[in-house]
């Protein structure tokens, strides 16, 4: 008779247990398909059910039903298309103007001590007076014309650029000109490189300020002897009580904005995919 002996176990013997806990990734989660809509969509949806109850008195603000009847009747009428295309012809210009004078001002007083010291001062004194308290200098300056909106949009526009480019420029790490020195990168290859791509995040920051103040501006000029645009059609409809065209011109600047913001997002993305953020 063969008797088998067993080998006791042993603690190496034993199967290996991985113990290691797998966490998430920290964050704000994954991304959500048309999130900047969800907000004002929860906003017309509240609206709506206080309208629907009696919570909000349609003297006061008019029923979401009864607004978007009368943009019908403006567009119908092509009153809303003339005051839209007007609006967006002095936006556009203004802030057009607005980010080329701010960017090119950041650029010079970014990359040079001497630039810095003539433009920065300056720019900080216009940051310290609010675009509209010189609208009475302006208009004594320009006139009251198209040329005197466009050029206090463009003021407006130019100092959040500004601001934001300058302060991406600035902030670029001190280590990499050192590797281009290293490497013997010539001064105009390593701003095309190196300086401008690590402006852009500052740049693109600048820009989403930039199209809000456009149209914040927008709102006050068109208010100075306009007889056209979404600010005249709001500021003609107070004086007659009409709430009701007041909603409809609020909603298109704010679908403006909307637009305008979601518009300089997606560049953000595209142009700063290199870059990896919790936001990424």
């Amino acid at each position: 008779m063969t008797t088998v002996l067993e080998r006791p176990t042993t603690a190496a013997d034993a199967p290996v247990v991985d113990k290691r806990v797998v966490r998430r990734r920290l964050g704000p989660g994954r991304r959500i398909p048309f999130s900047l809509a969800i907000g004002p969509i929860l906003l017309v949806g509240l609206w709506s059910l206080m309208s629907w109850t009696g919570g909000l008195d349609p003297r006061t603000l008019s029923e979401p039903w009864v607004v978007v009847q009368t943009a019908r009747d403006l567009i119908d009428n092509g009153r809303l298309p003339d005051a839209l295309k007007t609006s967006a012809i002095r936006a556009f210009s203004g802030l057009g103007l607005g980010i080329a004078a701010g960017t090119v001002l950041a650029v010079i007083a970014g990359l040079s001590r001497l630039g810095e010291a003539v433009i920065d001062g300056p720019i900080q004194v216009k940051r310290s007076i609010p675009t509209l308290a010189l609208i009475p200098l302006l208009i004594l300056w320009l006139g009251i014309n198209e040329e005197f909106k466009i050029l206090t949009i463009a003021l407006a526009v130019m100092l959040p650029v500004y601001i934001h480019t300058h302060n991406g420029l600035r902030s670029i790490d001190g280590r990499y000109a050192e590797l281009a020195e290293t490497v013997d990168v010539g001064r105009v290859e390593f701003i095309r490189s190196v300086v401008l791509p690590g402006a852009m995040p500052g740049f693109l920051l600048g820009m989403r300020f930039a199209v809000t103040t456009s149209l914040l501006a927008l709102v006050v000029v068109e208010q100075f002897n306009a007889i056209s645009g979404i600010g005249y059609m709001i500021h003609t409809a107070s004086t007659y009580g009409q709430t009701e065209i007041i909603v409809v011109g609020l909603v298109v600047y704010a679908l403006l904005g909307l637009t305008a913001d979601g518009i300089v997002r997606l560049i953000e993305r595209r142009a700063l995919a290199w870059r990896r953020t919790l936001g990424s």
